[in-house]
């Protein structure tokens, strides 16, 4: 690979490309995470679309293995990575092409940080309806490629439901649009959908299209703590009632503990709309808590951010080696009896489910947990009609047992799919369901 550093120098310039060697140790720690047996020489940064889409040809031509990335904070998700020779970062395609305020929609290239664009957005009032993992160092193309949606998916839904266009670049070069920039378009087939949550595998995102929303006059969350049933009635009231809560998220003991929130399982209600409604909202539940003889916090507006910060920090990151960070997803109406069993099994995880959709988190710690439990907590998840896959875990506990935890019948569309957009699997080989 020595050979090819003209070559990329040539596409992307001199600043554009960075030799393994030059690389900081943190950066060198997530790739190796990553991509343990992978030989990768260069880490390239276009400057431009037309620039990246000249690299894939490149790669696509010589046959180099890819592993496109942004800012590098989700890099440890999913599979071990094999066999790459190239790392493709999005990083410098960070620039805002279109917010049309009127339209409630935004466009940006992939590689805008996440953060900075809900800063952006305040300045008119408006903000992007998603809470991913790392939001200081997230982008918009990484958070569209691991589905990361947060909190939030309670009342705006997932990441994919905000997603209004996207151009890409696929495994060939060739440079693709889909959708639009109005919420109301029938452009195209729906290769949003298809590309969300797919890792990096179809291709290379350059830029994207979100709806956004009014930022909300008031907001308020409810925390409430105590026994496992009672917090499980609450929860079954909450979500057949005519409250409109923003997100309720349950947590497991540890976590109510860890954040030191209360005593028991946990239930965090956030509202959000004008003041009156959200004040209304919350008296209810609190009455509701306090007829259930469960504990309850208020955080006001004040202060509410910082919980939910708090919240979202529970992810590990990509530098903590020793961690173990599992996605799963059960039957909302199951979440309670299933965080119990989980709970019985791991009395030291911290765990989070959104109650709406039953997706959440689990995270532990990799020197007191065994491949066995992890695989047990899988079985509890898939028994009730959900699942488990690990996201984050040191290599050797990947090496033991099968990351995503997928056997569904949906494997050999999937192969196709693959097989259509990326025939010789060069796009971040082997991280996906299946060693897609």
């Amino acid at each position: 690979m020595e050979a090819v550093a003209p070559v990329l120098k040539n596409l992307v310039g001199e600043a554009g490309v960075c030799p393994w060697d030059s690389l900081d140790a943190t950066t060198r720690s997530s790739l190796s995470q990553a991509a343990p047996n992978s030989a990768i020489a260069y880490v390239v940064y276009p400057n431009t679309q037309a620039e990246l889409a000249s690299v894939m040809t490149c790669a696509a031509k010589n046959g180099w293995r890819v592993l496109p990335c942004g800012s590098g904070s989700k890099l440890g998700w999913g599979e071990l990575v094999q066999g790459v020779n190239l790392v493709i970062s999005t990083q410098r395609l960070n620039r805002l092409i279109d917010h049309a305020i009127g339209d409630l929609t935004v466009t940006a290239e992939a590689g805008f940080c996440f953060s900075e664009l809900q800063n952006l957005l305040a300045k008119a009032g408006q903000f992007l309806a998603i809470d991913p993992s790392y939001p200081d160092r997230a982008t918009l193309g990484g958070i569209i490629a691991t589905a990361d949606t947060g909190s939030l998916r309670h009342r705006y839904n997932s990441v994919r439901d905000m997603l209004l266009g996207v151009s890409f670049v696929r495994s060939d070069g060739q440079i693709v649009k889909a959708g639009g920039r109005v919420v109301k378009n029938v452009a195209g087939y729906d290769l949003m959908k298809l590309l969300t949550g797919s890792y990096g595998t179809l291709g290379i995102l350059t830029q994207v299209t979100f709806r956004v929303y009014p930022i909300p006059e008031a907001s308020q969350t409810v925390v409430l703590a105590g026994d496992r049933h009672k917090i499980a009635q609450a929860t079954q009231t909450l979500i057949s009632s005519a409250l409109e809560p923003a997100a309720i998220d349950l947590l497991s003991s540890q976590s109510m503990k860890t954040l030191e929130l209360g005593r028991g399982v946990g239930l965090v209600i956030r509202f959000q709309s004008i003041g009156a409604s959200v004040k209304q909202q919350a008296d209810r539940t609190i009455e509701l808590a306090t007829a259930l003889g469960l504990s309850t916090t208020i955080h006001s507006q004040s202060d509410e951010a910082i919980l939910w910060r708090r919240l979202a920090d529970q992810m590990p990151t990509a530098d903590q080696s020793d961690a173990i960070a599992c996605k799963i997803g059960v039957r909302p109406s199951e979440a309670v009896a299933i965080l119990s069993q989980i709970e019985e099994r791991l009395p030291s995880a911290i765990a989070l489910i959104h109650v709406g959709s039953g997706v959440g988190f689990l995270v532990l710690e990799a020197t007191v947990t065994r491949s066995t439990q992890i695989l047990e907590v899988r079985s509890i998840c898939e028994a009730a009609g959900g699942y488990l896959s690990l996201l984050q875990a040191p290599i050797p506990f990947k090496q033991q047992m099968e990351v995503w935890g997928y056997s569904g019948s949906a494997i050999d569309l999937m192969k196709k799919i693959k097989q259509q957009f990326d025939p010789a699997a060069i796009l971040s080989p082997h991280r996906f369901v299946g060693n897609i």
